[in-house]
């Protein structure tokens, strides 16, 4: 593990988000930086489709979070 710098508005805005998602500050970080990098990895993907996909591959049933992509 190691330490990343960020700029002082980013880490508000962590602290913010992370409050209203019921995540540490560090979880809310890791969410967003997998987020990114899922939706760099598959620009086709809606970020709805992205969480989607996640939650099924922890095992969540989300059938229905998601319209079927064509």
């Amino acid at each position: 593990m190691g330490i990343v710098n960020i700029e002082d508005e980013l880490h508000e805005q962590l602290r913010r988000a992370s409050k209203a998602s019921y995540r540490s500050i560090n979880g809310q970080a890791a969410f967003w930086i997998r987020i990114g990098m899922l939706s760099e990895l598959n620009p086709g993907l809606t970020f709805q489709e992205l969480v989607a996909r996640e939650l099924r591959e922890a095992g969540v049933d989300a059938p229905d979070l998601v319209a079927p992509v064509p």
